[in-house]
């Protein structure tokens, strides 16, 4: 998994890295676009990290007590809306930057 991992990393920052036109004298490596992209796939990456432990432990929960499913369900779609905004306005950011 380590192995997947790292490589679909350094896939999505090479992607960023070529993806981009022509440099523009004024701006270095760091400013800009690319760092919009690497900023929104670490913000990406770590949505679904922290999306997938939300849900195992709200599965985890309905397994142990079935009489909660509701409440745990409610507040597991709550923490995910909250956890997928951050990715959101690192969007936002990122279309701000271009």
């Amino acid at each position: 998994m380590k192995k997947f991992l790292t490589t679909a990393f350094l896939f999505t920052l090479a992607v960023a890295a070529f993806a981009q036109g022509a440099p523009v004298a004024a701006k270095g490596l760091f400013e800009g676009q690319f760092t919009a992209h690497i900023a929104l796939a670490i913000a990406a990456a770590g949505c679904g990290l922290g999306q997938g432990k939300a849900v195992a432990a709200a599965v985890e929960g309905v397994a142990r007590n079935p009489q909660a499913a509701g409440n745990i369900r409610t507040t597991m779609i709550i923490g995910l809306a909250l956890i997928e905004a951050l990715v959101i306005y690192v969007l936002v950011a990122a279309f701000a930057i271009k």
